[in-house]
Parts: structure tokens; C-alpha cells; sequence
């Protein structure tokens, strides 16, 4: 059986490859340690050895030798954390603050003409809708037809909510 997928020879030289087949890929997997064979770098050592964008990697100064490197300390902050302040450790997606999202123009008329929040899941906006059409339909309230305008704007509203994938069940 032929070999469809790679292996690097090692870990000098990942630009060349074994080829395998599906059971001995695995196999290899298993056994496969980058750092075997290879000496512990002291972080000078591996500043000078790494390169990102194909620029040196350097590392960390001192703020009075090297100004631009720790510009938080010429703010008068020890410690680069403390620019935050008590922010530091939130997540700005979650917390007590309203999320909102951005939702089709076809949903967001839905919701307007539900008149349900965009926070609300399919389950919740479904109860919204049955109490319009309890309220609107002349079968239920009395046999008036004013408001058939009103439900036929329910109905399809509801459709698109119902389509949707941007609401939770």
C-alpha cells in the first residue's frame, strides 16, 4: 500500500519527509518526540536561534537601557498588568453586560414585528408569536377581521425566525 501521508525525518530537518500509510503513521505518531536528542536552550540561546517573521527574536530589556521595551514603566506602572486596571483579568465578551448581535435585516424585522428581544431563544420567541396569533386570528377573537393585515405580518415573521440558525432551539 502506497504512503499518503508525512513524516518529518526528524527533527533537524522537517522540510524532508517519510511517507507512510495509515497504520504506520500512527504507529510513528506514537514513538515521535521533537525535543529527543535535542540540548535545553537557556532563553538567550533561544532568543538568538528563533526567528519570527523572519526577524530575531529579542528579548525583554530594561526600560532605562531600553526605552521601548517596557513602555508601561515610563507610565509609572510596575507591572504591565496594572494599564488595565481592574479590567485586567475580564473578558469583554462575557460578564454582566448585554450582548447583542448582529442579526439579518430579514430577522431583525421578524423580531420588530414580534416585538421580541434578539436575546431571546426560538422557544421563547415561539410562546411571543402563539399569543399574537391568539390575539389576531378572527377565529379567536371574535370573528373580527381588522387585524388580518397584522397576522399575515406575524405569520411571516415567525417563519423567518423559524428558518433561522442564528437562534438557539
Amino acid at each position: 500500500m502506497p504512503g499518503k501521508y508525512r513524516a518529518p525525518k526528524s527533527a533537524d530537518t522537517l522540510d524532508e519527509f517519510i511517507w507512510f500509510c495509515l497504520d504506520h503513521i500512527r504507529e510513528h505518531n506514537k514513538q515521535w518526540n521533537f525535543f529527543e536528542g535535542r540540548a535545553t536552550l537557556t532563553p538567550e540561546q533561544a532568543a538568538a536561534e528563533s526567528n519570527t517573521w523572519e526577524r530575531p527574536t529579542q528579548p525583554f530589556g530594561d526600560a532605562v537601557s531600553d526605552p521601548e521595551a517596557a513602555a508601561w514603566q515610563r507610565f509609572g506602572f510596575d507591572d504591565p498588568t496594572e494599564v488595565l486596571g481592574e479590567n485586567a483579568t475580564k473578558n469583554p465578551a462575557s460578564g454582566t453586560g448585554k450582548t447583542t448581535r448582529r442579526l439579518p435585516p430579514t430577522e431583525t424585522k421578524a423580531l420588530a414585528i414580534l416585538d421580541a428581544g434578539d436575546s431571546l431563544t426560538k422557544t421563547e420567541i415561539r410562546k411571543v408569536y402563539k399569543a399574537l396569533v391568539k390575539d389576531l386570528h378572527p377565529d379567536l377573537n371574535g370573528g373580527r377581521r381588522d387585524d388580518e393585515d397584522r397576522l399575515t405580518e406575524v405569520v411571516w415573521a415567525w417563519e423567518q425566525i423559524k428558518a433561522s440558525r442564528l437562534f438557539r432551539p
